[in-house]
């Protein structure tokens, strides 16, 4: 056997030689060059998403649209074949002995209530759902373990409301338009006041939801609050036809303010003044989303 050759001997103890043929070797197998690994090491560091996560913000709202567009036989076909069915009863039992409201007929008085209400009730339900399904279920810390900050969350989550809100209510007019005519007259006033209604009522459902431990408690909330508010609100009547007290009382109810803005777009008359209901929608959200806001900030009944 021939003793290895020199040239060998000096190349096999350079340090610098075993280097270079060890890049060698990884440049050969496609390895990426060392600058690229150092971007690549950056790149797989801590992520530093801004002042706002709109990445984690507008996935969480997917999500939540998502959810309810998977059941849309549930959540958007049976509220409009339900108001219809209220259509249909309410102007034939009432249709001959009350002609007209407001100079319109009464069909088309009830329309934009009833549109009103699916939107509110569904705005509601998406939000409150949402939440108490997750904690019952566990799943909630997929919602809390990303980094989200409690604006994110909330933001994703009353948008979401108002979309389902949105969707229905949309549904509910064009199906109802074969069979009342729909004629908008003020389409800010439309656009407003089912926008700030939606948000409302899903940031009630958002707050409802983080209290709530089960859905008992949901169901209380939707029948002793959001159904009777919403009946006793103007939606099948002009609330000029309630006597003294209940009169003044109406007044204090919300969800007059945003029937009545509604309907204002529709028929070009209202029970108040609409700029009055816009002013009133805009502060009682605004306090109900600081309220939402304060809540998942502090993690009540959310973090374990």
């Amino acid at each position: 056997m021939s003793a290895p050759s020199s040239e060998t001997s000096q190349e096999s103890a350079d340090p610098a030689s075993a280097g270079a043929a060890g890049g060698s070797t990884l440049a050969a197998r496609g390895a990426p060059p060392k600058g690229t690994r150092r971007r690549l090491s950056r790149a797989l560091g801590p992520r530093r998403f801004g002042p706002v996560n709109w990445l984690g913000l507008w996935s969480l709202y997917l999500k939540e649209v998502r959810r309810f567009l998977n059941v849309a036989t549930q959540t958007v076909a049976a509220p409009v074949i339900t108001t219809l069915l209220f259509l249909a009863i309410f102007t034939l039992a009432l249709g001959r002995s009350v002609e007209t409201v407001h100079g319109v007929v009464f069909a088309q008085f009830l329309a934009p209530g009833l549109i009103m209400m699916s939107m509110v009730q569904n705005a509601f339900a998406n939000t409150s759902s949402s939440l108490v399904i997750s904690k019952i279920q566990g799943n909630i810390v997929d919602v809390l373990m990303p980094p989200i900050n409690a604006t994110e969350f909330v933001v994703a989550y009353a948008a979401a409301g108002v979309t389902r809100g949105i969707v229905v209510g949309a549904s509910v007019g064009i199906v109802m338009a074969f069979f009342v005519p729909v004629v908008i007259h003020h389409l800010w006033a439309v656009l407003y006041f089912s926008i700030a209604a939606s948000l409302m009522l899903s940031s009630i459902g958002m707050i409802a939801g983080i209290w709530a431990d089960k859905f008992d408690h949901m169901a209380a909330i939707t029948n002793f609050v959001i159904t009777p508010f919403a009946f006793l609100s103007g939606t099948f009547y002009s609330i000029e036809r309630l006597p003294p007290p209940f009169y003044e009382i109406a007044h204090f109810n919300p969800f007059f303010y945003m029937i009545d803005g509604f309907r204002y777009g529709f028929i070009d008359q209202s029970d108040t003044s609409p700029w009055l209901g816009a002013l009133v929608m805009l502060s009682i959200n605004l306090g109900l989303l600081a309220i939402a806001w304060g809540l998942v900030r502090r993690g009540w009944k959310l973090k374990a």
